[in-house]
């Protein structure tokens, strides 16, 4: 599964772990991302979407149909 959320687009970033003896070492911040599955009035069907933890909180502000909606407008299937 892609570390990419649906809803805000939060991607991996990439740096370095760093020792106590400062030595370093590539890693990868991955977002957290959750499958969870929504029902969608405005297409009355369940969508299941890919989103990060702020993504949840984005539709529980901005209400599920107006995500859903930013996401169709991309071009995005779901």
């Amino acid at each position: 599964m892609a570390a990419h959320c649906q809803v805000t687009g939060a991607e991996p970033g990439f740096g370095h772990s760093i020792s106590h003896s400062h030595r370093r070492n590539k890693r990868r911040f991955d977002p957290n991302i959750q499958k969870k599955r929504y029902w969608v009035p405005s297409l009355r069907r369940n969508v299941t979407l890919q989103v990060s933890a702020r993504g949840i909180k984005t539709i529980d502000v901005r209400g599920i149909d107006v995500v859903v909606a930013s996401i169709l407008a991309r071009g995005v299937k779901l």
